[in-house]
């Protein structure tokens, strides 16, 4: 590059050189030009000098003012010629720097493209490399999983011709042990034969001093159990005979206070308008009541569908047996339209005991305690029933789930009591009676003569009735 720069400056001042000496060579040609002009001028005036001194004198000095003028203006058009000569050598000059650095900066950029396509050239044949090195280990494994597929199946292969061989020489072996077991068993069988035969003889020697030995073991254990029956009969007979003297002095107690009430409901006697607003009362309470039955005809259904598809046979059956029984019930109540109220005793016997339930104090007569009784009887029968069935049928213990303990209405005609209280006093009975049922016991009550019924205490403490008088 600097020897180029060198080059291109001595050119140029060859150039400026070269042009500066035409120059002057073409002022010298100019002055001579104009000197023999002015040496011809005076030839030609020199006859008319005689004539006209003075005017020639005057166009002398016109000529020198001309010639000075035209020398004037020659020097300055050679000044100028020179300044624009030099301006244009400055812009050849420039032009010739310009494109000194023109060449320079192409042959950078060429010096850098040839670098980058050098630097790219070896990325190329770098990864050209390792693409050439990962083609070689990819065949390579290829190769190598080529060789292990082949030598796996080598091997399967043996290994297949040896169990083949190893299966022929077992099949065979095992074929002369089954021969020589064959006739082992054979003769072993024949000793078992024999000993068989020995065996059952003594076994029917055993079987008959054994039979013998249980008969005699069975006489002695019935014997036995039928004395224990005996004693367990003399003992239920002896406490159920306690139990009934129990219950005909209850009874007793009960008839001589019944008695007594019936006396003090006697003396206490409703009067005529109080009668006539409880009718009505109780009117309009059995017309509820029968609605109320009929709306849970559906409810029964649905819970026997239900019962039906959980496969609870007992509880199935104990349910039908309810709901004909309450149907049979209702049949009953419906047939007494014509209910004498004149003349039954509800309607005009005063209260005579009072009870709590739900936060709230009821009055009632002797007529509806014995109602509300029934109602803890019934509920206990039915809870027991039911506590039973679900045992058989080895359900969990739920008394909620029952449609008895839910409906709570047998035995309810829709007299002497309010729905409500009747259906309270039937679920305390019920829940009571369903965990002795489900546990096959008799805590809150009792079985007699085919039923079963709540035991007086517990009645009486549940209802806790409180006499007026």
């Amino acid at each position: 590059m600097k020897r180029i720069g060198v080059i291109s400056t001595a050119v140029l001042f060859v150039l400026l050189g070269t042009a500066a000496l035409a120059h002057r060579q073409q002022d010298q040609q100019d002055e001579k030009q104009n000197k023999p002009d002015k040496q011809a001028q005076p030839e030609k005036q020199k006859p008319e000098q005689p004539q006209r001194p003075q005017q020639q004198q005057q166009d002398q000095n016109k000529e020198q003012q001309q010639h000075a003028q035209q020398q004037q203006q020659d020097q300055n058009k050679q000044q100028q010629q020179r300044a624009q000569q030099q301006q244009q050598d400055q812009n050849k000059q420039q032009h010739a720097q310009q494109q000194q650095q023109d060449q320079n900066k192409q042959q950078q950029q060429r010096a850098q493209q040839q670098q980058q396509d050098q630097n790219k050239q070896q990325q190329q044949r770098a990864q050209q490399q390792q693409q050439d090195q990962n083609k070689q280990q990819q065949q390579q494994r290829a190769q190598q999983q080529q060789q292990d597929q082949n030598k796996q199946q080598q091997q399967r292969a043996q290994q297949q011709q040896q169990d083949q061989n190893k299966q022929q020489q077992q099949h065979a072996q095992q074929q002369q042990q089954d021969q020589n077991k064959q006739q082992q068993q054979h003769a072993q069988q024949q000793q078992q034969d024999q000993n068989k035969q020995q065996q059952r003889a003594q076994q029917q020697q055993q079987d008959q001093n054994n039979q013998q030995q249980q008969r005699a073991q069975q006489q002695d254990q019935n014997n036995q159990q039928h004395a224990q029956q005996q004693q367990q009969d003399q003992n239920k007979q002896q406490q159920q005979h306690a139990q009934q003297q129990v219950e005909q002095q209850q009874r007793a107690q009960q008839q001589q206070q019944q008695d007594q009430h019936m006396q003090q409901q006697q003396q206490a006697r409703l009067s005529q308008q109080q009668q006539q607003q409880l009718i009505q009362q109780q009117q309009q309470r059995v017309t509820q009541y029968r609605q109320h039955v009929d709306q849970e005809q559906g409810r029964a259904q649905q819970q026997t569908a239900e019962l039906q598809q959980q496969n609870r046979k007992s509880q199935y059956r104990f349910q039908e047996d309810y709901l004909e029984r309450e149907r049979q019930q209702q049949i009953t109540f419906r047939n007494d339209r014509g209910h004498d109220y004149e003349r039954d005793p509800y309607y005009y016997t005063a209260p005579s005991y009072r009870y709590y339930r739900g936060g709230s104090y009821y009055e009632t007569n002797e007529y509806g305690a014995d109602l509300l009784r029934q109602a803890m009887n019934h509920g206990y029968e039915e809870g027991f029933r039911t506590g039973e069935a679900d045992l058989q049928d080895h359900w969990h213990s739920d008394y909620q789930g029952s449609y008895a303990y839910r409906d709570a209405n047998y035995g309810y005609s829709g007299y002497y009591l309010a729905q409500d209280d009747y259906n309270y006093y039937f679920r305390e009975g019920f829940r009571r009676g369903y965990e002795d049922g489900y546990s096959s016991r008799y805590q809150y009550g009792r079985y007699s003569n085919g039923s079963y019924s709540m035991l007086d205490a517990i009645v009486s403490q549940v209802l806790n009735l409180q006499s007026l008088r």
